[in-house]
């Protein structure tokens, strides 16, 4: 079992340790949950009143925190809260799952396909003709890489995980199980004779630097040229992003939210959970998507909207409110 005292905890944060403690801490915990031997943290002052009631000893605290640790607790002061607790987090995570052999026997690999240094290959993987991977790559169980693709440098791909034909992705990105990367665009028109045609779907996707993929995301590939996702972007699980999109660097996409086909997003912004984002829309840098709304029109750099049709979030929150007393009214 991992064991810290607070001072060896504090030697990574080079933060200020207020109170005493003599607790050894030995694992992390949310307030509610923890017991003596755990630390737990207080990124919001709202968060304060659980203190009195918590077992934790120790607490990774904002500057602003109003309170006091009490006897033989301790918190560790910070300037960023949640930042130090990530660095808290790393101390006690678990290894990662162990390799017996850098490429299992049971792996698949094309004769054309070259392998980096140090690169691990995990049971049942397939790697497709011409495909390229990088120094310290690492293909869990049962992932797919097709004809011609690149991976980057110490890159990790999850089990599951299909990367279709020409696909790039960049270095120290994390994929996780059973997204798809380069499927088929979404595209079809109505022909009397035949129906709906399927729309040939020729060109790529390109991924950046430290991007990371969440688990049964899609990145559909583009009908012409690229869908682009830009560096340090974020995608979290269950996201949809359509052909031909482009992602800035830096983006954030929350949960089971969704860009239809050529949207184009600028550098920082933040698609909230479930929203929507509609074809061939432009969002500006550093923009907010509201949870649930959805964009029908561009979106100017620095907006916050909010809404279904979204409108900036101040007059959406006017109209709620209006609404909301309309209907106190009509129930008297």
């Amino acid at each position: 079992m991992k064991s810290y005292s607070i001072f060896e905890i504090n030697d990574i944060l080079k933060g200020t340790i207020i109170g005493t403690t003599s607790q050894n801490i030995t694992a992390t915990e949310e307030l509610t949950r923890a017991k003596q031997s755990h630390i737990s943290f207080i990124g919001n002052k709202k968060y304060e009143k659980l203190w009195e009631t918590s077992a934790a000893s120790v607490a990774v605290v904002n500057k602003d925190i109003s309170i006091e640790p009490g006897k033989n607790r301790a918190f560790i002061q910070v300037d960023n809260a949640d930042l130090a607790m990530s660095q808290v987090l790393e101390l006690f995570a678990s290894p990662m799952p162990e390799f017996a052999v850098d490429i299992h026997p049971t792996a698949v690999i094309d004769d054309s396909a070259k392998i980096g240094n140090g690169v691990k290959i995990g049971a049942c993987c397939y790697v497709g003709p011409r495909t390229e991977i990088g120094d310290g790559t690492i293909l869990y169980p049962n992932v797919t890489l097709l004809d011609d693709c690149i991976i980057g440098k110490q890159t990790t791909i999850w089990s599951g995980t299909v990367v279709r034909e020409r696909s790039k992705i960049g270095h120290q990105c994390i994929i996780h199980p059973n997204a798809t990367i380069g499927a088929d665009g979404f595209g079809f028109r109505p022909c009397a004779e035949r129906g709906l045609v399927k729309i040939p779907q020729i060109g790529d996707v390109v991924i950046g630097n430290q991007v990371e993929i969440g688990a049964n995301a899609c990145v559909d590939r583009g009908k012409f040229s690229s869908t682009i996702i830009g560096d340090g972007c974020k995608i979290d699980n269950l996201v949809q992003i359509g052909h031909n999109s482009e992602l800035g660097m830096f983006c954030i996409m929350a949960g089971n939210s969704g860009l239809a086909g050529s949207v184009k997003l600028g550098n920082g912004v933040i698609i909230g959970g479930s929203a929507s984002i509609k074809d061939h829309t432009t969002i500006g840098d550093r923009a907010v998507i509201g949870a649930g709304s959805g964009v029908t029109g561009d979106v100017a750099a620095g907006k916050t909207m909010l809404g279904y049709p979204a409108l900036e979030a101040r007059d959406t929150l006017k109209q709620w409110a209006i609404m909301k007393r309309l209907l106190n009214e009509s129930k008297k």
